[in-house]
């Protein structure tokens, strides 16, 4: 019997072993993507079949979303943590180790928390005020696009125990399972109207010292005297306060103790949002629609509406990144490319700024959004999730998609194995933010629209000056401030991260509490910079009168210190402790990090003032490579010693990206210098299609244009054409040491091949790709150019003669406005070789 317990043992030891072997390890430097799954209506086949393909494309993982399901498949919907929805989930992890995907889930389905479980008791309420007291209603909020079995109204977020109720559901699905998920995600907060609870009133006594009740009609009050400011900072820090505790941390707490890590979307709180990412493993932003980025030749989709929903800020970024760097958190997530523009629309060179915008704000693990699971049986366009970028396998970019995951990857190789490197943390006094009257009563912190709050705080104008000026910073919230030590070098640790200066904007209240800290650190030798006015009042309506003398009493003590500076001269003040990167005034914007002990800057060009320079790098002495992760080169850069500083000659057009570091090895080829000159290639070409939809003519072209204006059905053709040109080159071109061939507009995406050699892909701003040597030849060159478009133009004619495709629960599919979609209005998208095409020598 010991004998077959033994050989028992042996055999399962070798099939984990086994199993082991063969499992990929897990990247999370690839990109992830959001993976909706339509009423749940999956299969092993299919699942199998898109992880595959998801992997073949150097995707890292997905995250599963569960939403509303499809017309005509009600049959196959697995309700939420059913056991055959577990199953599912099961064997989705299972063949991720096999191929080397992470994954991830949704902690419930669509947005915010709720469902089936969630009790009247249990759910979101608002406050009225009627004949002087406060009495709680019901918001009535239903979960948003909900999944079979993921029905029901929306958790009260502020309510003890409401979060271990609501995840006792998850206890009891996760008791059945042996596989689970890597992390559990929290999607952006969207509890519209909630802004009370059971024991509010209790609590707020409890932690402010007074009684709510007795003066009600001050939290009312928007004429903005000093009473009713003071009342409102107090209620709305109640409700942070609360977010936090009761909602933030036992979510994270319960996911720790399942063995999950955490992703969270903090964003849209009605709390302090640093402290709220903070609370979690993978603090994650969202780029919401389309920057208004100045690249030559970028496309912005005009029915795109701005006014209505705002466009990315790395500022907005910067909440969620400040928070892991200062914690120390190796990692942070965004929601990327989100309604980037219309479905059908969206091209890769439109998704590279936006990734690169994502970097420089802090950003390391890129979650796109997304993919919608589809049965292999579908026909184009498959199930498509309305309020996205369509990131899947019928997408008409998913052939070159791998160009872009193999940038990111390099990209995030490296940013998520170094530390921040930031001089300055800027205190956010988030009480300003509170003591402003709300239309709903209470600030939610958004991303879509930082122009409506953050830019319109002291703090928000300083912070964008600083983004502006070079300056390499993190925000800090009041409760991290306890946490900042001062170093025998004057510096101010995290227990993480290390800074040079604490800067704190202009404000109007402050905790006495806080200002506590800020004696304590400048007691410690901390540098510390009040930029503006010095704040007025001590927050909290409770006994202010009599507390306000103290605290201009410990405001007075701390300017006495002489590493404490305040006044009209903090900018010189700021330099000199902090010194800034200049050339970011040059529309260059970066983030600054350690690795491997030194600097490393990653550089994205997001605007139209650079092309080349001199430029010196304040934290980066010595020689200088740069590295191009999109075409995996590095080179030395040419060196200078001006006025006493170092300077490196950086060449980086708009929209290119680069990191630059210090030159470990001195063989490295050197950076070519700018092209000057320029060739035209200029002659008939002749363009045929490879393959596509509808019909494309073979024709001559004297002049590069659009092919949707050779003829009727070109205007509905989407695939791929070639164009060929025969030329010869010139002396002074032969004899250049660097050639670049320059595409001009290209829509979307152009594969080159010279005199029958492989050039490359060109998919990202600007179109140019560099020519090795011996490739051209005085006479006779057959240039090859390969061009992709969208499928817009395809769909034009789809929409039309197959609407059925549009069979979702729901809100079914909308366009960019969030009106009906329908193609049919569209007008032909401009498509192939635009150019003009010339070499650069």
């Amino acid at each position: 019997m010991r004998l077959q317990r033994l050989n028992l043992f042996f055999t399962i030891f070798l099939f984990f072993a086994a199993f082991h072997a063969h499992a990929q390890s897990v990247s999370t430097a690839k990109p992830w993507t959001l993976w909706w799954w339509m009423g749940s209506a999956v299969t092993p086949e299919d699942i199998t079949h898109e992880m595959e393909q998801f992997a073949k494309a150097g995707l890292g993982g997905v995250n599963i979303i569960p939403i509303y399901g499809t017309k005509g498949y009600e049959s196959q919907f697995l309700p939420f943590l059913s056991e055959k929805w577990l199953a599912a989930m099961e064997h989705t992890v299972r063949e991720g180790k096999r191929l080397g995907l992470g994954v991830d889930m949704s902690n419930g389905t669509g947005w915010p928390f709720g469902g089936p479980n969630v009790t009247q008791e249990m759910a979101a309420q608002k406050w009225k005020y009627l004949d002087g007291k406060f009495v709680a209603e019901p918001t009535r909020q239903q979960v948003k696009r909900a999944a079979p079995g993921g029905v029901g109204l929306v958790l009260d977020p502020f309510q003890d125990q409401a979060m271990r109720k609501y995840l006792a559901r998850f206890d009891s699905a996760f008791a059945k399972t042996t596989l689970r998920p890597r992390a559990m995600y929290n999607d952006s907060y969207e509890v519209y109207g909630a802004n009370w609870t059971t024991d509010f009133l209790q609590e707020f006594e409890k932690r402010r010292g007074y009684d709510l009740q007795k003066v009600g009609s001050l939290l009312q009050d928007t004429a903005g005297t000093l009473p009713s400011t003071l009342v409102r900072i107090d209620y709305q820090q109640t409700l942070s306060e609360l977010l936090l505790e009761r909602y933030a941390n036992p979510w994270t707490s319960w996911s720790r103790e399942h063995g999950f890590l955490t992703r969270y979307q903090a964003h849209g709180s009605p709390g302090n949002l640093l402290d709220l990412y903070e609370s979690a493993d993978v603090p994650e932003t969202e780029s919401f629609g389309t920057s208004r980025f100045k690249i030559p030749g970028l496309r912005i989709d005009p029915d795109y509406e701005v006014d209505r929903f705002g466009t990315p800020h790395p500022l907005a970024m910067k909440f969620a990144s400040s928070a892991a760097h200062f914690s120390g958190k190796k990692m942070v997530s965004s929601e990327t490319a989100t309604w980037l523009a219309n479905h059908f629309k969206v091209s890769l060179s439109q998704v590279k700024p936006q990734v690169d915008e994502l970097f420089t704000g802090g950003i390391n693990h890129i979650f796109y959004h997304g993919t919608t699971y589809t049965p292999a049986q579908e026909a184009f366009p498959g199930w498509l999730f309305y309020a996205s970028t369509n990131f899947g396998l019928r997408s008409h970019f998913w052939e070159h998609l791998p160009l872009l995951n193999r940038y990111i990857e390099r990209c995030q190789t490296l940013l998520q194995n170094s530390q921040p490197h930031h001089d300055v943390l800027l205190y956010f006094p988030i009480q300003d933010l509170w003591a402003k009257p709300s239309a709903s009563g209470i600030h939610l912190l958004e991303v879509h629209h930082v122009d409506r709050w953050l830019l319109q705080l002291p703090f928000g104008q300083l912070a964008e000056q600083l983004w502006q000026k070079g300056y390499a910073f993190d925000f800090a919230s009041d409760a991290q401030l306890k946490r900042l030590q001062s170093t025998p070098a004057g510096q101010l640790s995290s227990g993480s991260t290390e800074y040079k200066t604490l800067l704190i904007p202009a404000t109007t209240y402050l905790s006495e509490s806080t200002l506590a800290e800020l004696l304590r650190l400048a007691r410690a030798g901390a540098r510390i910079v009040f930029a503006g006015e010095l704040p007025k009042y001590p927050m909290g309506y409770h006994q202010h009168a009599q507390r306000q003398a103290a605290f201009a009493e410990q405001l007075n003590a701390l300017q006495a210190f002489k590493n404490v500076s305040t006044g009209a001269d903090w900018q010189r003040v700021l330099s000199q402790q902090a010194p800034p990167e200049t050339w970011a005034e040059q529309g260059l914007t970066f983030i600054r990090k350690k690795h491997q002990g030194t600097s490393l800057y990653f550089v994205a060009n997001l605007a139209d003032q650079f092309s080349e320079g001199w430029v010196s790098l304040a934290a980066l002495p010595g020689a200088v490579e740069k590295y191009d992760p999109l075409t995996d080169q590095s080179t030395l850069l040419p060196s200078r010693r001006t006025g006493g500083r170092e300077e490196v000659l950086l060449h980086l057009l708009p929209g290119q990206s680069c990191f630059l570091r210090p030159a470990k090895n001195q063989k490295l080829p050197p950076a070519p210098v700018a092209a000057r000159q320029k060739y035209p290639l200029t002659g008939t070409w002749q363009l045929a299609s490879t393959k596509g939809t509808s019909s494309l003519p073979a024709t001559s072209l004297p002049q590069l244009t659009s092919w949707t204006t050779l003829s009727d059905s070109a205007g509905y053709f989407s695939g791929t054409a070639r164009y060929t040109l025969r030329f010869d080159a010139p002396a002074q071109v032969l004899k250049s040491k660097t050639l670049t061939l320059d595409l001009g507009d290209v829509r979307e995406v152009a594969h080159v091949r010279l005199n029958g050699k492989e050039v490359g892909t060109a998919w990202a701003l600007p179109f140019q790709l560099a020519l090795n040597g011996g490739t051209l030849q005085a006479k006779d060159n057959v240039l090859e150019i390969e061009v992709t478009n969208l499928s817009a133009n395809h769909m034009r004619l789809v929409d039309r003669q197959n609407p059925g495709w549009k069979k979702f629960y729901d809100a079914n599919i909308v366009d960019i406005t969030y009106r009906p979609f329908d193609a049919t209005r569209w007008e032909p998208m401009p498509s192939g070789l635009l150019g003009p095409v010339q070499l650069l020598h």
